[in-house]
């Protein structure tokens, strides 16, 4: 057969990962955070777009509301079959709407000359006052900004003067003071010669967010052309400063400088801070033979060093701890089961505005700027379509898990079953990978608590009955459980876990067993022998 180039057609189907396709994948795995992030990025790209809500909170009302829309759920789960049963939302997540667009004439050089020609008319002409109108180049030099016509947030130079009924405290917010700050206020009192100050503040700027020292005081004293004496004679008083503590160059001087302020650092309290890793080692035999000290005495002056802080700078200038918002409220319900509902407030929401695409359109002279609107029209459909999507894979993967899980929210974690992506996949007719997706980053508010979705997959234990299988982190949890009401008498070792758990019907290993103990960050069994005796 001779070989020669030749003109062939095929038919054949593909998936083709589009733009729109993975954007809709990447706004399933975002957690409620990066979705409002995202949103915002959307909202400053696509001048089409609109928040769908008003500047006080209230939902924004709009003329010829096109609602695209899920729904919030109410779904009863009765308990005793659990069952969920599947319904309707009934909340907006994402809403097109046709708002009021402004009028043809918008360019910056009318408005500078209505300006000039009649200033007392342009509020009427724009449906407005100064006060929203760049209110430091009105005439008359700045603006009414009534509390009603700003933003609390601006700052006051934007805001006007803030005398009269339109002063706002709110306008004024309270930077967050940082520990080097802190410090150079009181190192001013505490240090009185000018060259100490200078030692004093290069001290400062190398505490770090704990507190501690972490700079070579004879480096300083090169650098700065001072004597190592004087810069250790600037470093004894500013650990005198608050919060006590700082300044510590390791922790047994962050711990010495603590109980030095409560007059609390004894001889015997020396040498316990002088052997940190035999406490950390919890062999107490030797630190009672070095202190001197018996039971009674160690327990407490332990429980003194406990009572320390470790950390004495972290109280300031520390990042904002971001508390965890849920994406989906679990209730009980009247009739035993449970109400799942998606929690709308932390769901972004966004208006198409359609009636300013029509208006730029009529006036686009070029196919670029025709396509350009069209894009944009198109991206925003896409956006407002994905969201609601995403809101109702989000409930129906929560809805099954409650039906799965419904014991474990009745009565607790010792009846928590083992759950896997495939079985909740199989149930809502959705591939694996989407559920994966839906409960990275996740939670869900409880009775008994706030959880990550992927809390209640966790995997099986065989049951040496023959029963249904147990679920590990139940399995965890009866481990603490057994160790916990143990007494100081009968330390249960792993093997004796072992023969309890088999006895209460779960087929475990011995190393498994030390897996989950030591993942809990239970100490062995000597260990709590040790610490049992000890604060017996």
């Amino acid at each position: 057969m001779a070989i020669s180039p030749r003109l062939e057609v095929r038919q054949s189907q593909s998936l083709v990962m589009t733009p729109q396709l993975m954007q809709a994948i990447k706004l399933l795995q975002l957690s409620n955070l990066d979705l409002i992030a995202y949103v915002d990025t959307e909202l400053e790209r696509n001048p089409l777009l609109e928040r769908g809500e008003a500047e006080d909170g209230a939902p924004a009302e709009a003329s010829g509301v096109d609602r695209e829309a899920g729904s919030e759920a109410d779904h009863d789960a009765p308990a005793g079959d659990q069952n969920a049963a599947t319904g309707e939302a009934g909340e907006s997540f994402a809403n097109t709407a046709e708002m009021d667009g402004g009028g043809d004439q918008n360019a910056a050089d009318w408005l500078e000359a209505q300006l000039e020609k009649d200033p007392s008319g342009i509020a009427d002409k724009l449906d407005t006052d100064f006060s929203n109108v760049f209110p430091e180049d009105t005439p008359g030099g700045k603006g009414d900004a009534g509390p009603q016509g700003g933003d609390p947030w601006q700052t006051t130079s934007s805001r006007g003067s803030g005398s009269g009924e339109d002063y706002n405290l709110e306008s004024f917010v309270a930077a967050e003071q940082s520990l080097a700050g802190y410090l150079s206020e009181q190192m001013v009192l505490a240090v009185q010669r000018p060259e100490d100050r200078l030692i004093a503040q290069n001290l400062i700027d190398n505490v770090d967010e704990a507190g501690y020292l972490r700079a070579d005081l004879t480096e300083i004293a090169e650098k700065l052309g001072a004597t190592p004496d004087a810069v250790e004679a600037v470093l004894g008083v500013l650990q005198t400063l608050d919060p006590t503590g700082v300044f510590a160059r390791d922790l047994t001087e962050c711990l010495t400088l603590q109980l030095k302020e409560r007059n609390r650092y004894d001889p015997a309290m020396q040498v316990l801070i002088e052997n940190l890793e035999l406490l950390a080692r919890r062999d107490f035999d030797p630190l009672k033979k070095l202190c001197g000290v018996d039971d009674e005495d160690l327990s407490e002056m332990i429980a003194e060093i406990r009572a320390l802080d470790p950390r004495p700078g972290s109280a300031f200038g520390s990042l904002l701890i971001q508390p965890v918002v849920p994406d989906v409220v679990i209730r009980a319900a009247s009739t035993g089961g449970w109400n799942i509902e998606l929690n709308s407030e932390n769901l972004p929401k966004v208006l198409i505005n359609r009636t300013y695409y029509a208006s730029v359109a009529r006036n686009a002279r070029g196919e670029h700027d025709k396509a350009y609107l069209v894009d944009c029209l198109q991206t925003a459909n896409w956006l407002v379509k994905s969201l609601d999507q995403r809101a109702k894979t989000i409930l129906k993967v929560a809805t099954e898990i409650v039906r799965q899980q419904d014991a474990f929210l009745t009565h607790g974690v010792r009846y928590l079953r083992p759950l896997n992506l495939r079985t909740v996949a199989d149930a809502i007719g959705m591939h694996e990978s989407t559920v994966s997706r839906v409960t990275s980053n996740k939670y869900m508010a409880t009775p008994r608590g706030i959880f990550e979705f992927k809390y209640f997959f966790t995997s099986s234990i065989a049951s040496s009955e023959g029963g249904d299988a147990h679920s590990a982190e139940s399995v965890r949890h009866r481990i603490r459980q057994l160790i916990d009401e143990e007494p100081p008498s009968a330390i249960l070792s792993d093997d004796t876990i072992v023969k309890l758990l088999k006895e209460a019907g779960i087929d475990i290993a011995r190393r498994t067993v030390a897996k989950y103990r030591e993942a809990m960050r239970i100490p062995s069994s000597v260990q709590r022998r040790r610490e049992k005796r000890a604060f017996a």
